[in-house]
């Protein structure tokens, strides 16, 4: 058996030594890391650590004596921190990586200040806000180009409401509805074409007896002025000096280059004509169609009263139409019998303007109709624009307060202050149009709200009447019961 040397078993525990204090050291600094990144206060406790001269933490030390005496000894030193230095500081978690994105068990990555990020619903919002912005631009740049066009499909809807009641009694007896429709159109077209015409030819006529007149005129009014204010002027200077005269030649080029506007002008009278007969047409002759395809869209309770609110409205706008031509009717008949006892040329023509100008055109209707007469009489005899302006003053009131109140009672049915206001207040809205169907408009209105209106019965009170004296005697009697009451009642309680 070999004899064991004492040397090998000293390098063999030094050897086991280096390996406990190497593992003793890792462990260590092991612990070390981990207090400092879990913030820790408590210190990691390594095995048998000792402080040596030189600073150093000795972990583990084995001592063996050799052959000579000799000492051979292995230190496994880590380095420590000073006494004087003080403890590090606990140091903020650093952000994990994120998972997937490299390390050794990669977490999610930890939020951010609430401050440091723009809110998720920030870009939707402007979004929105700029698409809504966008959106209302296009809209009332659209709106104001076609605002001609809504206010030409505005006045062929009511002109349909106009004359549905005809149509539909045609349409009951058998008529197709698209012929009916193009009948009563046609009937209102020849009475316009009529009424146009005769308006033409006194115009024309009229002009012509003034040119043809004028010099005649030119002198009475020259003899006038001579006689005056003792003046010598003759017909061909004032000829002259009117010739001559630089205002009179820029009338004429003012005049001759405004030929072409009213041309154009003319041109688009006629095309708004038409598109708005057309619009009629279709409307009036499509009307059971237009009425169900509207009410597929609505619940059976809208349904109902989208039609109780229809039929209001055609018996309206029809009766407002009836009406206002009865009355025309009666107003020309008036005006002609008026203008052939004083022997106004033009009088069938005139009767009929004034009929229609006033009954048509709202609140200046009348003056409007009756300024033309007088002119006219005025050519004959000064005195008869006085008594055509008497006669048409006189007949305005008698039709305020007689004719139309009886006419209109079942049919439009609306106060006159209310007509007037709502007359201004279509002005104001829709210009011309507005005007023309503002009366219907607010018939309809007043008669489709007055069905969700309870109305009461109003007590016998003669203030109701406007006698406020009666009303304030009969109040005091009230007044002197109750106090007598009062006192006949204190008096029976206290005896009880």
């Amino acid at each position: 058996m070999a004899p064991i040397d004492a040397n090998d078993e000293t390098h063999d525990e030094n050897r086991d030594t280096d390996r406990a204090g190497g593992g003793a050291g890792r462990a260590g600094r092991g612990s070390r890391a981990e207090h400092a990144r879990d913030g820790g206060t408590e210190r990691s406790a390594a095995p048998a650590e000792t402080l040596s001269a030189d600073g150093t933490a000795s972990a583990g030390t084995a001592t063996g004596r050799g052959g000579g005496g000799a000492t051979a000894t292995s230190v496994a030193t880590v380095p420590a921190p000073s006494p004087a230095e003080p403890a590090p500081a606990p140091q903020e978690r650093a952000p994990a990586p994120a998972e997937g994105a490299g390390g050794f068990g990669g977490t999610d990555q930890a939020d951010a200040p609430a401050g440091a990020r723009m809110p998720r619903w920030l870009p939707r919002a402007l979004v929105l806000a700029l698409a809504l912005y966008a959106c209302f631009q296009l809209g009332s740049w659209a709106f104001h180009q076609l605002i001609g066009l809504l206010l030409n499909i505005l006045l062929a809807f009511f002109l349909a409401l106009a004359i549905e009641p005809a149509v539909g009694r045609m349409a009951a007896r058998g008529m197709r509805r698209g012929v009916a429709t193009f009948l009563v159109f046609s009937g209102v077209l020849l009475a316009g074409a009529g009424f146009v015409a005769m308006l033409g030819s006194m115009l024309a006529g009229q002009i012509v007896d003034m040119v043809e007149n004028f010099p005649q005129y030119l002198d009475s009014l020259i003899n006038w002025t001579n006689q005056h204010f003792h003046t010598e002027l003759s017909r061909l200077e004032v000829q002259d000096s009117l010739l001559r005269s630089d205002w009179l030649q820029k009338y004429v080029q003012n005049s001759a280059s405004g030929v072409l506007d009213v041309s154009t002008t003319l041109l688009g009278g006629m095309f708004k004509l038409l598109t708005i007969f057309l619009f009629a047409f279709y409307f009036a002759a499509d009307g059971p169609r237009l009425r169900r395809g509207l009410c597929s869209v609505l619940p059976p309770a809208r349904q109902q009263e989208v039609l109780r609110a229809w039929e209001i409205a055609v018996d309206k706008t029809g009766g407002y139409l009836y009406s206002r031509g009865l009355m025309a009717l009666v107003s020309g008949v008036a005006h002609f019998v008026l203008f052939e006892i004083l022997g106004v040329p033009y009088a069938p023509a005139l009767g009929v303007w004034v009929g229609l100008v006033s009954q048509f055109i709202p609140t200046i209707g009348t003056y409007l109709a009756g300024a033309l007469p007088m002119l006219i009489a005025f050519t004959v005899d000064p005195w008869y624009a006085v008594w055509v302006l008497v006669f048409v003053v006189v007949y305005q009131q008698v039709e305020n307060y007689v004719l139309q109140p009886k006419l209109t009672s079942r049919t439009v049915d609306i106060h006159p202050a209310v007509a007037f206001g709502s007359v201004i207040a279509g002005t104001a809205l829709l210009g011309a149009v507005g005007a023309l169907i503002a009366i219907p408009a607010v018939a309809t209105l007043q008669a489709f709200l007055g069905a969700y209106v309870k109305r009461y019965d109003v007590t016998e009170d003669p203030r109701v009447h406007g006698h406020r004296g009666q009303g304030e005697a009969v109040l005091a009697r009230l007044q002197k019961a109750l106090h007598a009451r009062k006192e006949a009642d204190g008096e029976a309680g206290s005896e009880g």
